[in-house]
């Protein structure tokens, strides 16, 4: 983050801590407790999801939850959704049988929904005349949202360069190529079953989504900006556009440019600061302490470098079982032979 960028994130501390004894802590404390309530939603989400992708086998919920917000912690302080690492082991240790493939592309079930959202909150907040234009957005104070914005050539060339790599990448692997991608279609096995889908996962997503604006309410009226529809949905559509930079730690600077821009004629500029530093900072906090608790007392570790530590550990030890052993067949579908039991709750 250069120098302007830490001049603008610290200013917004700065305005935090000086408006603490007109915090409505009240209003702060309902904020996290549905964002908490949103987090446990969007796990159950997640493990409809892992249960339709493993019917024949018995996991935990609590699991589940457990390395989901975990992640989500880990993520809120960590850039580049390092957390994401983290769930992938926790969750490949709590469901017997299954891979790492599966795992990771079961991973995208919850962006369907994420998408189909926010492309209509972003059409909301874009015709509010509030929001700045994409090509504006080099002007803003933000270095990642800025440079990006600014250096399209390079935006484009980076994206056709990643593009390429994850093609090489799987050209390196053709000789397993079959078998990684009956893994991966078993990741998002409920994707072809709408019904299900939509009544165990996007209706779920959606009930933790309501969750999720009743939180950005309370905190929008803890921090004197004031919670209403209309400053809910900006909120959310700069949260959408600061996911696509996850370059900073919750994309905190692209938040707080566009924060103070979208809400420069609601409330003053400290008040403005103030909010959208302290709200990530009690989002971080709160996240981070409930993700650390669940590796104590779900998972019995002690930190997080200590599940990083036994994730490489385990990845090592499946690689060198699968280098000694002769290619696996494709892993079969859930409706394959008889009936098998449903997860556990």
């Amino acid at each position: 983050m250069p120098f302007a960028d830490l001049s603008s994130f610290w200013n917004g501390v700065e305005s935090f801590f000086s408006s603490l004894a007109d915090v409505n802590w009240l209003a702060l404390l309902l904020g996290l407790v549905f964002f908490g309530t949103y987090l446990s939603i969007r796990s159950r989400a997640y493990f409809n999801v892992l249960r339709a992708a493993y019917p024949g086998e018995r996991f935990q919920w609590r699991r589940i939850w457990g390395a989901y917000v975990a992640a989500y912690g880990f993520n809120s302080v960590i850039p580049a959704r390092g957390g994401d690492v983290i769930k992938l082991f926790l969750v490949k240790t709590s469901v017997p049988n299954s891979t790492y493939p599966a795992v990771a592309s079961s991973f995208f079930v919850e962006a369907v929904f994420d998408a189909t959202i926010a492309v209509p909150v972003l059409i909301f907040a874009f015709t509010q005349g509030v929001f700045p234009k994409p090509p504006d957005f080099s002007d803003l104070g933000a270095f990642d949202l800025s440079f990006f914005a600014s250096h399209l050539q390079f935006t484009l060339f980076l994206i056709t360069a990643v593009a390429i790599l994850i093609l090489v990448g799987f050209a390196v692997l053709s000789r397993r190529v079959k078998a990684f991608w009956a893994r991966v279609k078993q990741g998002v096995t409920i994707l072809f079953d709408r019904r299900r889908y939509v009544r165990q996962v996007w209706l779920v997503q959606f009930g933790g989504w309501l969750f999720r604006c009743a939180a950005f309410w309370m905190l929008l009226d803890a921090f004197g900006v004031g919670g209403s529809v209309r400053n809910v949905l900006l909120v959310l559509g700069v949260n959408a556009i600061a996911s696509l930079l996850p370059f900073t730690p919750g994309g905190a600077g692209v938040q707080q440019a566009l924060l103070l821009k979208v809400f420069a004629g609601t409330a003053t500029s400290a008040t403005v600061a103030a909010y959208s530093v302290g709200q990530q900072i009690a989002i971080a906090a709160f996240s981070l302490g409930l993700g650390f608790a669940a590796l104590v007392f779900i998972f019995r570790f002690r930190s997080f470098k200590a599940v990083i530590a036994a994730g490489r550990e385990h990845r090592a030890a499946e690689q060198a079982r699968q280098a000694d052993a002769p290619d696996e067949p494709a892993a079969p579908g859930p409706t394959a032979g008889r009936r098998a039991p449903r997860a556990r709750a």
